[in-house]
């Protein structure tokens, strides 16, 4: 049913982008960009047109100086100011340029001796390009490089210079462990980049750049290793992010919404971590990591359910005690989707279900309230969700108030008051804890949670195995680059690392289904070796 409700929009939507695309032609052709000019050698009209196309920002710096034997050279300098390092500006390119006392000769010297002369002997970067039009040393400028452009050269040098603020490496705050590493992706690209390769020092690591964003022009990485990973998955991803057309990305949830398989679904169908660890261990397995500059969240994919239940700590403690905590997740993702329609269920169609004890007390605290059952747990989750966006976007010490008013003073002065019923209460304050217990599919959860709230006020019992059954249906027909989103829920996969965690030394194989070529972890499986202990000599 949603394939069909999608296939439908979809088709709605093709129809009214071709007719905008046709009432908007004519608009299009009365614009007039500014040319993307060829270099003349001018520098003065090379100024200018590079004027035309930046306009008059004040953080666009021209500096225009005199260099060569006796300062009879002009050239110029196109940078952003606070994108650059002024270090590398100075001590790299304008003190070479002024000191160097060699260009004798120079008019009789051709262009492009001149040009390599500069590039190879006197200026000091770590990358220099050439560059012949005006727009592509527009497009480098603003990513932070500089331009070096001279009277008679018909090309332009770009420098790398890059040196913006950036935030240090610190512990994510989405992702804290009590074992393990402490460092997180940040907003700067190659930051994270280096991250991703310090850990997987691998030759066969490859990482692809693309530029997706017409005004923004961000910078996009996909990130995997040649021999391990899928060639098909790493082929759909690379032509999806091909095919992406829009102004901007802002962030990696722009690039999540437009290559994900199925964009209708409540459930992700791609893992988004700020942890290098879980990255790597992901790009290890045949995974494919999509880096974007700007965010320190980084997209892997294929992404599969049992996923959400999988925890970085798992791999560095025990994995008797991993497989038990890994169970519980499982247990609190049921009760956080399920918990208050079976307590209205019960309630109100099933108490013979009920033990005589229990079903008393819930009588008579349920004795005097005005509302029922359905309603007061609607309006108890209602309020929970209200209570916990205002904890998130509220600053921190606020919010961490707002948490515990909600939390204490107002669930004990509804209950004094006679509003709602102290069993009710306890449902849903267990459903609420439960589910942090499963941060990724949280959003899932709560959408999954109202609907069997309907289902199990209408139909009981009844009405929560058919929600559970819709749910379970529509998570098998997911799929993730191409991979079943639900295949590790099959007996016919690797089991050894789904509903519990096996030994590290006993997974010998990469998952089944992701990686492809080399799948083999290690050869055989090795018990440690004996200690050996020599008796001290001498000893009687």
């Amino acid at each position: 049913m949603f394939r069909f409700i999608y296939n439908k929009l979809k088709y709605y939507w093709l129809i009214n982008s071709d007719m905008e695309t046709a009432g908007e032609q004519g608009l299009d052709q009365s614009r007039e960009e500014p040319k993307d000019s060829v270099l003349t050698g001018n520098l003065s009209a090379d100024l200018e047109i590079i004027r035309e196309i930046v306009g008059t920002s004040p953080d666009i710096k021209v500096h225009e100086f005199r260099y060569g034997q006796n300062s009879e050279i002009k050239g110029a300098l196109v940078f952003v100011d606070g994108l650059v390092n002024s270090t590398v500006i100075i001590d790299g390119i304008l003190k070479p340029l002024k000191l160097y006392k060699e260009f004798s000769d120079y008019q009789s010297q051709s262009i492009t001796k001149s040009l390599d002369t500069v590039k190879q002997t006197i200026i000091c970067a770590g990358e220099i390009t050439e560059k012949h039009t005006a727009g592509e040393i527009v497009e480098s400028c603003l990513s932070g490089d500089t331009a070096f452009l001279s009277d008679g050269f018909d090309k332009a040098l770009v420098i790398s210079s890059k040196g913006w603020e950036k935030r240090e490496i610190t512990e994510p705050q989405t992702e804290a462990v009590v074992r393990g590493p402490r460092e997180g992706f940040t907003e700067n690209f190659r930051t994270n980049t280096a991250l991703l390769r310090r850990r997987i020092r691998s030759p066969k690591l490859r990482m692809e750049n693309f530029t997706i964003g017409n005004k923004t022009v961000t910078n996009v990485c996909l990130a995997y290793i040649e021999g391990v990973a899928d060639p098909g998955i790493v082929a759909t991803a690379r032509a999806r992010l091909k095919s992406i057309d829009t102004d901007s990305i802002i962030d990696s949830g722009y690039i999540e919404q437009y290559i994900e398989d199925n964009p209708f679904s409540i459930f992700p169908t791609i893992g988004n971590s700020e942890k290098p660890d879980v990255v790597a261990a992901k790009v290890l397995e045949g995974r494919v990591a999509i880096i974007v500059d700007g965010t320190p969240f980084v997209l892997t994919a294929p992404l599969l359910f049992v996923e959400s239940f999988q925890s970085s700590e798992d791999y560095y403690i025990r994995p008797f005690f991993a497989s038990i905590v890994r169970m519980l997740r499982y247990i609190a993702f049921f009760l956080t989707i399920a918990a208050p329609a079976i307590f209205i269920a019960l309630t109100t169609f099933h108490q013979e279900l009920i033990p005589t004890t229990l079903l008393f007390t819930i009588s008579a605290a349920r004795e005097g309230t005005p509302f029922p059952a359905f309603l007061e747990a609607f309006i108890l989750i209602l309020s929970f969700e209200i209570l916990r966006e205002a904890g998130v976007r509220l600053p921190r010490p606020v919010g961490q108030a707002i948490s515990i008013v909600g939390a204490l003073i107002m669930g004990e002065a509804a209950v004094s008051a006679g509003l709602v019923g102290a069993p009710m209460v306890i449902a849903i304050a267990l459903t609420a804890v439960a589910g942090f217990v499963v941060p990724e599919q949280l959003d899932s959860a709560s959408i999954i949670r109202i609907i069997l709230l309907f289902l199990a006020s209408s139909l009981g019992a009844l009405g929560i195995a058919i929600g559970l059954l819709g749910v379970l249906n529509h998570i098998a027909s997911l799929k993730s680059f191409g991979m079943p989103y639900c295949a590790f829920m099959t007996f016919h996969h690797n089991m050894q690392d789904s509903y519990i965690r096996m030994p590290l030394w006993s997974m010998l194989k990469r998952p089944k289904g992701i990686a492809s070529g080399d799948i083999t972890r290690r050869a055989a499986v090795k018990p440690p070796p004996s200690p050996t202990y020599s008796s001290p000599s001498g000893s009687g």
